[in-house]
């Protein structure tokens, strides 16, 4: 007798604001899976993050989006609470009662954007690295154990239920993590951002280095993609706004939908160790 399929949850961090509040919200609102998002500091902001992301969630009562979210405590900045949110995650979503982890979108970031070498600031350089570079890469290493392994069992349409798979890659995993097309290399035409682009293009050579080991543990069950997605209209890039071409400035609820509509689409093969922007086109190293 086959193993019992495995079932699916996401995770999205951070989710207290942007593209990661609005990724919270579409997949609570598109999917049936629990969603866990994290915020930063104390419980007064988790609980305030847990409020704003369940105010903009579509058909609310629904999908029992109060019962499947669950926001936890994390700072990129900081490992142990990497590693504590983690063994949260463990006590809820235990591998051996068959859960595995669908779904995330690693999407911290920060930019500080020198426009010439004398603008170049150790320590905002180095915190914008630990941001958007290391930060994902320890989520990696204390989260990529809830990732399918080559034995995991999805359900079939033979007689398996599917509908907690509904708005999921249906066969396969996915980890996210936000890259941006000023990481690629080929593509700098501009020059200047020099941390950002070079944070930027550490995550897309950490994500297809993440790629590899799951070729490995997992063959076809998952895959690691970064994702451009846009200019959006967020702190971030609150300065630069005025710059963008119209209708190139996008809010968090289009980026996220389209972000999570190219995670959708991308078959295993063709789709991973790579980034991806909101169009699914590929942005080349």
């Amino acid at each position: 007798m086959p193993p019992p399929s495995s079932r699916p949850w996401a995770l999205i961090t951070p989710a207290s604001r942007g593209i990661g509040r609005a990724l919270a919200r579409h997949v609570l609102s598109t999917t049936r899976v629990p969603v866990v998002a994290t915020a930063r500091g104390d419980q007064g902001n988790i609980d305030a993050a847990r409020k704003e992301i369940l105010a903009g969630v579509e058909r609310r009562d629904e999908v029992k989006a109060e019962e499947r979210l669950k926001v936890v405590g994390m700072d990129f900045l900081d490992e142990d609470s990497i590693a504590t949110a983690a063994a949260t995650c463990k006590t809820h979503f235990p591998p051996r009662d068959h859960w595995h982890l669908h779904l995330a979108f690693c999407v911290p970031g920060l930019l500080f954007p020198e426009k010439a070498p004398s603008q170049i600031d150790a320590a905002d350089a180095l915190l914008t690295f630990r941001t958007n570079a290391l930060g994902p890469l320890l989520a990696i290493k204390h989260f990529s154990p809830f990732l399918p392994r080559k034995s995991t069992r999805f359900p079939s349409s033979d007689g398996d239920d599917t509908s907690s798979y509904d708005g999921l890659p249906s066969d396969h995993a996915v980890w996210a993590t936000m890259s941006a097309r000023v990481g690629s290399i080929g593509d700098n035409r501009l020059g200047g951002w020099y941390s950002y682009r070079a944070s930027k293009a550490a995550v897309n050579q950490a994500t297809k280095t993440f790629d590899n080991h799951l070729r490995t543990s997992a063959a076809g069950n998952a895959m690691a993609v970064a994702l451009h997605p846009g200019t959006v209209k967020t702190g971030l890039s609150e300065e630069f706004w005025g710059n963008v071409a119209e209708g190139k400035l996008f809010s968090p609820e289009f980026a996220s939908e389209r972000l999570v509509e190219v995670v959708r689409g991308l078959g295993v093969e063709r789709g991973r160790g790579r980034c991806w922007d909101w169009r699914g086109e590929e942005v080349l190293p």
